[in-house]
Parts: structure tokens; sequence; C-alpha cells
């Protein structure tokens, strides 16, 4: 067991030789048992990680025929992810922007010129592989216009990722800061994530869209 976790979180930084193309899903994931502790409420927590696991096993999927990358710092995770087929990012202790931050260098280093970042919690999540292609910056905001679920950024900009409450507008201000283009995209599946009891009780009550 040992081994396996050492040959999973020892799995980055990527190489050149990847072969991960143009364009990559970078997806951040936190621990499945730390993640959406306030959900406790209404799940027990056996439910609660399973929700949580299947919101990124959605996500994942939803990302077809792109490659996926997982950027974590979490043994379970990477293990989770590696045995989906998904480059692993192991990045411990960066915190949310941190840990995209460095993500993004890596597959910039690695070739990559564009990178879609999803996060994990989309249970409704699909067609995140074909976003239309656009010479600039694609923003999906939650269904609240006040988070970012979805972000399209070529990776040679410097951008400065502020996710957390009102991260759409500090994105869509990012990008106009270092001049690029910004199209907005209000999609029903990508906008729909899971942070709060009521989000649970509407997945649960509402047919997806």
């Amino acid at each position: 067991m040992a081994a396996a976790v050492s040959s999973v979180t020892q799995a980055m930084p990527v190489h050149g030789e990847a072969g991960l193309g143009r364009e990559v899903v970078l997806v951040p994931v936190k621990g499945f048992q730390q993640a959406k502790r306030r959900l406790g409420t209404i799940l027990t927590d056996a439910r609660r990680v399973a929700l949580v696991r299947s919101m990124a096993e959605c996500v994942v999927a939803a990302s077809a025929p792109l490659p996926v990358a997982v950027v974590c710092d979490d043994v379970e995770v990477a293990e989770w992810a590696a045995e989906l087929g998904a480059t692993v990012m192991w990045e411990p202790g960066q915190g949310l922007n941190g840990a995209v931050r460095s993500g993004v260098d890596q597959l910039a280093a690695a070739g990559v010129e564009w990178v879609i970042v999803a996060h994990g919690d989309l249970p409704r999540a699909r067609g995140l592989g074909s976003l239309a292609p656009f010479e600039g910056v694609i923003l999906v905001p939650d269904r609240r216009d006040d988070g970012t679920n979805v972000l399209r950024i070529p990776v040679a900009c410097d951008f400065q990722f502020a996710y957390g409450p009102g991260s759409f507008r500090a994105h869509r201000a990012e990008a106009t800061r270092l001049g690029l283009p910004v199209r907005v995209q209000r999609i029903p599946a990508l906008a729909y994530d899971v942070d709060w009891p009521a989000d649970v009780a509407e997945l649960h009550a509402a047919p997806q869209r």
C-alpha cells in the first residue's frame, strides 16, 4: 500500500512526454472525507462522502474528450483520480488558489496551451470538454452569479485566481486587467453546484435539465 501511495503522490510534476495535448481540464478536488462538511446537517458522513465522490466523477466524465488533470493533497483522491485515468498533481498545503496556480503552471510547462478549470461539485455537469473555442477567457458563473464554476484561460497569461465569494466578478476584472476578451456563458448544467443543504434538497427534488 505504501508503495502505491508513493507512486501516486510522486506522479507530478508533469513532463512534456505525457502527451496531454493543447487543452486540458483541471479539476481541484478536496479530500472526500473533509469536503462539504456543512452538508452534515442533512446527510450522514457516508452519504456526504458518496455525494462528493459522485459529483467529482460526473465532472471528470463531462470533460471528455479532453484529458483531465486532478490537483489534490489527499491520498484517497489521488488514487481515485489515477484509477479514472486522470493525471494526478500532488500539491499539498497550498489552498485552492495556490493549487490551481501550480496546476496551471505545470500544465504550461508540459506544453498545454489552454486550461479549463472546473470545480468538482457540479452534479449535473456535461459538455465541459466541448466548450466552443474562444481566443480569450470563458467564465461560467454559478447560478447566483457569485462563484466561478468553470474558467477557461490561455496558460500563457499570468492569470491571478481569486476563488471564493465574489470570484465571478473578480475573475472578470482580472481578464480585463490582462487585456483579454471575456465570454460569459450561463450554462445550467455547469452553473449548478452543491454547497449548502438547500442545494442537496434541490438536486433531489428537481429533474436534470
